[in-house]
């Protein structure tokens, strides 16, 4: 019960914070104090309009490292939600607020859980850290990227990363994260020559031009995805031409697009076959690339054992092991983590009007993480033995 209403309360306590992101607005001062008081060790790190911080304690051990943001999206319009989205509200056994499931739950739950394990064993054989930031779902360039950047230079290592993010389909516990898709985004403008649409033969129709190399793309089969992954999707996101006018050739078409591809491809691999192909066609085009993350994979093994261990000891459920999804600050974090997972609460209802989580699940999900340090404390003290 102290469990439950003490993370539900810090929970509250970040909900009623307007943290749109990069606004921090005051979350991660509260999260400061509390681990302050636990005996972190704590860095700040301010990167344009974003804040951040890498809170460490323990001196010896492996390090865990739980990784999360206080930022959310914009609420949208206010007066479409059931109770204001800076308010958290309960009703009918959830817990409402704008970053209820993305992700201030699980920054609760992730403070709370090392609360109660140092209250009971302060003295750990192994090493606890929070890496937190404000920006991951703005642009994500001044985040835990840059943190990371930091920590990597100073030759720090994290063995076992644990990111907050929502990854639960219908109940809490039923997937866990380990790897994401690489993404890949392309902006293809394809050059004709604007003209009266009665005298095509003195025009060129970048449409009609670039339609078989689209529809080629389209078909296209990138890669077979492998035991981890689905095979590499190639999407159309936005398509753009002409004028407005019914009688006017456009001069230009513009395609947006984006890859989600698996560790069976590269970004480069991609870049070749597609200029392969719109060459192929004789397309007069530019295109600009840009790469908004690499694949990355946590094959299972120790940190995916424990997760399923402490699942089925508190909720009683089958964690499943994926890659779905879109990406996160873990492809950031992989670079200095031998192990990185993606455990958190229901993701229905993340960024949408009345944003809710399981009250219930609040608790569960700290208990979850209190057991995954209990058992990686453990397995670590007897391997080192």
């Amino acid at each position: 019960m102290i469990m439950e209403i003490e993370t539900l309360k810090l929970a509250k306590d970040l909900i009623a914070q307007p943290s749109v992101t990069p606004d921090d607005h005051g979350c991660q001062p509260l999260l400061m104090s509390r681990l302050t008081a636990l005996g972190f060790n704590i860095e700040t790190f301010r990167f344009g309009e974003t804040d951040n911080f890498y809170a460490v304690y323990g001196r010896q051990g492996p390090l865990v490292c739980f990784a999360g943001h206080t930022d959310v999206v914009p609420t949208g319009d206010e007066s479409r939600w059931t109770s204001p989205p800076f308010t958290p509200a309960e009703r009918d056994g959830y817990l409402y607020g704008r970053g209820a499931a993305d992700m201030k739950s699980s920054i609760a739950a992730f403070v709370t859980a090392c609360e109660r394990l140092l209250a009971q064993q302060p003295e750990l054989p192994l090493r606890l850290a929070l890496l937190i930031t404000s920006d991951e779902e703005g642009d994500g360039h001044d985040g835990t990227k840059r943190v990371v950047e930091v920590l990597k230079e100073r030759g720090e290592h994290i063995d076992y990363c644990i990111v907050g993010e929502p990854t639960a389909v219908d109940t809490l516990g039923d997937m866990i994260k380990n790897g994401r898709r690489g993404s890949l985004s392309g902006t293809l403008q394809v050059h004709g020559r604007q003209g009266h649409i009665a005298y095509p033969h003195l025009a060129a129709n970048p449409v009609h031009l670039a339609a078989a190399a689209l529809a080629e793309l389209t078909a296209t089969h990138w890669d077979e995805g492998n035991a981890y992954f689905p095979p590499t999707g190639f999407q159309i996101s936005n398509i753009h031409a002409g004028t407005g006018a019914t009688n006017v050739i456009p001069g230009e078409l513009t395609v947006q697009f984006n890859f989600r591809f698996s560790t069976e491809s590269t970004a480069e691999s991609l870049r070749r076959q597609v200029h392969a192909i719109l060459d192929k066609h004789n397309l007069n085009y530019d295109l600009q690339w840009a790469l908004s993350g690499e694949p990355f994979l946590t094959a299972a093994g120790r940190l995916t054992t424990v997760a399923q261990a402490a699942i089925e000891r508190v909720c009683g459920v089958n964690a499943q092991l994926s890659t779905t999804g879109g990406t996160s600050d873990g492809r950031f974090i992989k670079a200095i983590a031998s192990e990185l997972i993606e455990l958190g609460p229901v993701n229905a209802t993340i960024h949408q009007i009345d944003e809710c989580v399981d009250i219930a699940a609040i608790a569960q999900l700290s208990a979850i993480y209190e057991n995954m340090l209990q058992q990686l404390a453990q397995a670590d003290f007897t391997h080192a033995a």
